[in-house]
Order: C-alpha cells, then sequence, then structure tokens
C-alpha cells in the first residue's frame, strides 16, 4: 500500500454557510427573493441547524476524523434591525462553537456569506459605502462575542461571486445586470474587507483573517485571438479584481480601477474556493457578458446537472497561482466539492483534488487545510435542492441523514491525513492508475 500524507496537523473538514443550513432565514434578502419567486424551491427549514440539528451533523463530522469546520454567521439575526442586537442569537453561535470545541473540532467562522439582513439591502446594500461603518459595528460585535471560541476568520466569501452574480448576471438579488455597478459592490467589500480585518486584529491580536476567493482557471477555447482576448478579459475580471486590491491597493477590472490604498496586505492567508476550470471563447450574442462565453469541454467528466466538470489540473493550477502571487502566506482551501445526488462522481474528484493537493505540499508550498463542500446537502442559493453537494444527503421533507460512499472516504484520508492506494481502490478504482500507477 502506497499513502500521500499530509503534514501534521493539516486541517480536515467540511465547510457550511448558514444561510444555506439554518432555515427559516425570514430577516435575510434572500428568504424574499425566493418568497419572489426567484429561486428553484424554498430553502424553508434547510438543514435545521438553528433548530439544533448542528449537534449531530457535527457529531458525524467528528467520527468521521474531521479536526475543523467553516461556518458563517448570520447578520440577519444577529442585527435584525439597524439599532438592535440579539443576544439570544449570538449566544446560539457561541453554543455552536462551544460544540465544535468539545468534538476537537477547529472553527473557521466567516462573517459574511452572500446574505445581508433586510434592512441593509432596503437601503442600498453593498453599492452604497454606508453599508461600510454598518459591517463594522457588526464585524466587532460578533468577534467580541465569539473570540474565546474562534481565532480563524474569513471576513467576506467569495466577494466576486457575490458581486458578479448579483450586479452582473442577476442570477442573485438584487438581480442586476450592471458591470459597473457590480465594480462599485467588489470595491465596497474590498473596504469594508480592510476595516474588518484591522477590527479584526484589535479585539483578538492573536487571529488569523483573511478572504476566500472563488478562483476559475480559464483556457481559450482556441487559437482564436479573439478567444484568448476574451479569456484574458473574463480571467482579469472574475479571478484578479479582490486579489490585486489587495496586493497593490488597486483594484483592477475591466471597465475601470478604483484606488483603496487601505486594503493592501490585508490579510493572514488566502482561502481558495475551487470547483472547476472554465474554456473561455468570443460571444457576440453575450453582451451582459462582456461578448464573452464560459463553458467545458464537451468530453469532459461532468457532475449529474453539468454544473461543474472535474478538472483536478485546474486544482493544481490554482494552487501554484495562490503560491506565486502570495509567495510569504499561508494557503487554505475553503472550498472544494462537486454536485452528485448519485455519487458517482464524487469519490474520484475527491480523491483527485486531495491528490493534487497532496502534490503542492509535496513542493513544500504552505497549504495548511481543505475543507470540502459539504458536510450536508444544503440549499444551494438560485438552484435551490436541484443540486446535491453532501457527503451525507438530506431528505427535505423528514430532515434524515443518509451516509454517502464518499462520506466514508473522505472519513479514511481525515483519520490517515493522506490518501492511500488502499481507499482508492476501494471507492474509485477507476482512477487507480492515475493516482498510483504502477
Amino acid at each position: 500500500m502506497t499513502t500521500y500524507h499530509f503534514p501534521k496537523g493539516f486541517l480536515w473538514g467540511t465547510a457550511t454557510a448558514s444561510y444555506q443550513v439554518e432555515g427559516n432565514n425570514t430577516n435575510s434578502q434572500w428568504w424574499k427573493w425566493e418568497e419572489d419567486g426567484h429561486a428553484n424551491g424554498k430553502s424553508g427549514l434547510a438543514c435545521d441547524w438553528w433548530g439544533g440539528r448542528w449537534k449531530e451533523d457535527l457529531d458525524r463530522a467528528a467520527e468521521a476524523g474531521q479536526n475543523a469546520h467553516r461556518l458563517s454567521v448570520e447578520w440577519s439575526r444577529i442585527q435584525p434591525a439597524s439599532d438592535r442586537w440579539d443576544e439570544d442569537a449570538l449566544e446560539k453561535y457561541r453554543a455552536m462553537l462551544r460544540g465544535m470545541k468539545e468534538r476537537g473540532i477547529t472553527p473557521m467562522v466567516t462573517l459574511h456569506h452572500f446574505s445581508n439582513p433586510l434592512w441593509v439591502e432596503e437601503t442600498g446594500a453593498w453599492e452604497t459605502a454606508d453599508v461600510i461603518p454598518h459591517f463594522e459595528k457588526f464585524v466587532r460585535k460578533t468577534v467580541e462575542a465569539l473570540k474565546e471560541y474562534c481565532t480563524l476568520w474569513v471576513t467576506i466569501n467569495e466577494p466576486n461571486v457575490y458581486a458578479l452574480s448579483g450586479y452582473a448576471n442577476g442570477a442573485f438579488p438584487p438581480g442586476v445586470n450592471d458591470i459597473k455597478r457590480a465594480v462599485q459592490v467588489e470595491a465596497n467589500m474590498l473596504r469594508a474587507h480592510a476595516i474588518a480585518y484591522r477590527a479584526i486584529h484589535e479585539i483578538q491580536p492573536e487571529a488569523r483573517a483573511g478572504y476566500a476567493l472563488h478562483y476559475r482557471p480559464m483556457v481559450a477555447r482556441s487559437w482564436s485571438p479573439l478567444d484568448k482576448m476574451m479569456r484574458n478579459v473574463r480571467y482579469a475580471g472574475i479571478n484578479m479584481a479582490f486579489p490585486s486590491g489587495i496586493s497593490t491597493g488597486i483594484l483592477k477590472s475591466p471597465v475601470g480601477n478604483v484606488s483603496i490604498p487601505e486594503a493592501k496586505g490585508t490579510q493572514d492567508y488566502l482561502g481558495i474556493n475551487y470547483y472547476s476550470q472554465d474554456t473561455v471563447s468570443f460571444n457576440l450574442a453575450n453582451p451582459k457578458e462582456l461578448f464573452t462565453h464560459s463553458g467545458f469541454p464537451a468530453d469532459a467528466d461532468f457532475s449529474e446537472n453539468k454544473f461543474i466538470a472535474n478538472i483536478p489540473e485546474g486544482f493544481f493550477d490554482t494552487l501554484k497561482w495562490a503560491v506565486r502571487t502570495y509567495p510569504d502566506l499561508p494557503i487554505i482551501v475553503s472550498e472544494n466539492g462537486v454536485e452528485d445526488s448519485t455519487d458517482k462522481i464524487r469519490p474520484r474528484y475527491l480523491a483527485q483534488h486531495i491528490h493534487q493537493m497532496w502534490r503542492g505540499v509535496n513542493f513544500n508550498w504552505p497549504i495548511k487545510g481543505y475543507f470540502h463542500w459539504s458536510l450536508v446537502d444544503n440549499f444551494e442559493w438560485e438552484r435551490g435542492w436541484t443540486q446535491r453537494f453532501g457527503l451525507w444527503a438530506l431528505d427535505t421533507e423528514t430532515q434524515k441523514r443518509t451516509k454517502r460512499p464518499s462520506a466514508d472516504l473522505y472519513a479514511a484520508i481525515c483519520h490517515e491525513n493522506g490518501l492511500s492506494s488502499e481507499m482508492v481502490a476501494k471507492y474509485c478504482p477507476e482512477v487507480m492508475e492515475k493516482l498510483f500507477p504502477a
């Protein structure tokens, strides 16, 4: 048996987001978006974490050898109105984090994961700079309340996805199609991140604070100069705006740059969310996306809804980009996973991606942890319940959890702190030759 081992102390966990697992979050702009018929179904009880089922799910995570968990807190619960704090909500989050510590699980807490309180949304949300002092107050209140149990913070999850999905392609609330407004939103998120970063360190000097970037490696569909140009435009717009702001103090975008000098250097690690790699081409019929089209190779190893293509080499390229861009920073893989209700692709997706991560570790790249998306099926935003990312399946009618085979594979990886040929032979023999060539 051959085993690819990881360094001692490596973080193995799963990731969740409050709106997607808690249920009945009626004070969020997402709840209203669902009620207005924009999402594919309704979140309802979700995974009923607010009702206490986080306990059984974290029991499963601990039994499976996970030593970390990434979760988010809900601004709309903690600050239900601009002039009111809900101490009971904060106490519930304290109980969750205390429960993690009791189970030997290190918490990683995300302060903003796509969801705003209705009162924030109604005053322009992230389009206006007025949101920044509101966010700072929320961050200070929350970190002060939770600092006893957490030292690892994500200020904002996927600011690029929030800005582009809500303000460029209109899939998220508020459903806007305006690239310039999207850039304005991302710029305000960068300003808020910088202020939150400093506030966290003021309250908790030993904290590690950063953000989670959704990174999409991209290749041009053909040799055509137009395809190559569109690849570069799309790559810069999606991947580089936030990182450029933190590296240089200038948020760069295809429709103009924004100077935010206070953002320079405001991260203690880089959080990377990787799912797949895009093939980009020029497309005159797509003016909303600046005449680009993004897809996958026709012969790709697709997830069941063709939402994700299994391209593990893109994960390696992503980690390589991270190390070259921030050579002195630790890297945490804050999300990686695939939608797969039948669990046919997930075992090989998981094994192949962890193998690519091990390759990076073998080059002494400072990769410190891996959070699989997700622990249990959850409400996938505008796509509703049509995508199942969980290691555990969820029956939304009964709240029953059913373990998928990939949960056992991930448990074996976590317990071993590595990936072995025996695991691959058992759970995904079809990729044995790729991962453990004879």
